[in-house]
């Protein structure tokens, strides 16, 4: 196989995510080394078509079989369309779609074809990048901490920040700066906090006919239901140690705790049930950060931000606040993984997804002619 990128210097990556909530594909470039970010340049988001999202949420859950096939073709057409309108990339980082993950069980499946992809963009492609992690005896996720580590060199922040990503599911990474790489013990804590915007979007779709509760508007109106809050937080999973990881759908039964409940009292219950899970979460930091940057579309959530606001011992702010993109955050972690994957530098550790040693996951497909 021919060498994807040059051996050193910088790299003008694209990468592409397509996250949990199902709301589309993500795109952004980045120009980085590996390790430092240089510039970040342009975006696009291609979003999922009803249909389209009907089908993914068919296959969420499956190992294989025709639903996960369908999904696959899904993605692959998604992400082709959308990633074609860049050009002057060197590499793409390409995640696909998680449709399971069960890290101590099964593994973790992500459908899309980067080898395919890799043809059809005439580009090189890294993808497949949980599964060494998990074979190595993993989580797989989260993956975005060597890039949060990154912005917060960027940044040139002093001392530990951390970065709270409110997609389908939460997840925190506890950074400090002072130490040089990202593979440092102590350097990066991170797990996944419990489920975020994914019970919500599905209590909207299921009940309303809507895809999430815009600006959280139906839970503003809603009064929080304290005995769900307090079954949801006796689940054993937030008495577990970091590293640790969830499905999106590993705790569907918060549903369940708020079925009796009225549209805007079961909003607000499980928007709070989001809050907690990121409150018992910060516990298990080493010091009380700087400042927690969320991103993902649980920044946009107002109801969600002033719950955290008045839970966690630290400002909360938007990410947006010291100059980074939310919406973008994770397609460029991955432009940034998939150079990293192409030099052969680490892309999980010990601290971020509890492997056994520092792995670097992801598999790099040239295109064949």
């Amino acid at each position: 196989m021919s060498r994807a990128i040059a051996k050193s210097g910088p790299v003008t990556a694209l990468g592409a995510m397509s996250g949990t909530s199902l709301d589309g594909v993500d795109a952004a470039v980045l120009v980085t080394d590996g390790t430092k970010i240089y510039d970040f340049g342009s975006v696009g988001y291609r979003p999922y078509l009803t249909e389209e999202q009907d089908i993914l949420r068919s296959a969420l859950g499956r190992w294989g079989g025709a639903e996960a096939e369908a999904a696959a073709a899904v993605v692959d057409a998604a992400h082709a369309e959308l990633l074609s309108r860049f050009d002057q990339v060197e590499i793409i980082g390409f995640h696909g779609q998680t449709l399971a993950h069960a890290p101590r069980v099964q593994g973790t499946l992500q459908v899309g074809d980067g080898g395919a992809l890799a043809d059809q963009l005439g580009k090189p492609v890294v993808w497949d990048f949980r599964s060494d992690d998990v074979a190595m005896g993993g989580e797989g996720a989260p993956l975005a901490p060597f890039f949060h580590f990154a912005c917060a060199k960027y940044l040139k922040m002093t001392g530990p920040v951390c970065f709270l990503n409110l997609g389908g599911v939460g997840n925190l990474t506890y950074v400090d700066p002072r130490f040089e790489t990202p593979e440092e013990p102590g350097a990066l804590l991170a797990f996944d906090t419990g489920p975020a915007n994914a019970p919500v979007n599905d209590l909207m779709q299921s009940r309303l006919g809507v895809a999430m509760d815009e600006g959280g508007q139906t839970a503003m109106s809603g009064e929080v239901e304290t005995g769900a809050l307090e079954l949801f937080l006796a689940e054993p999973y937030f008495s577990r140690m970091p590293p640790k990881s969830l499905d999106r759908n590993d705790f569907s039964e918060m549903v369940t705790l708020v079925k009796e409940l009225n549209d805007a009292d079961a909003a607000a219950t499980l928007t709070a049930m989001c809050a907690a899970g990121v409150a018992q979460g910060m516990e298990h930091f080493p010091e009380t950060p700087s400042a927690v940057l969320v991103t993902g579309g649980g920044r946009k959530n107002p109801v969600l931000m002033e719950m955290l606001r008045v839970s966690l011992e630290c400002p909360v702010k938007p990410i947006e606040e010291v100059g980074l993109d939310g919406d973008m955050l994770e397609a460029q972690a991955f432009a940034h993984l998939a150079v990293r994957v192409a030099r052969g530098m680490a892309t999980s550790c010990p601290g971020t997804t509890g492997v056994s040693a520092c792995v670097g996951g992801g598999v790099v497909s040239v295109p064949l002619a």
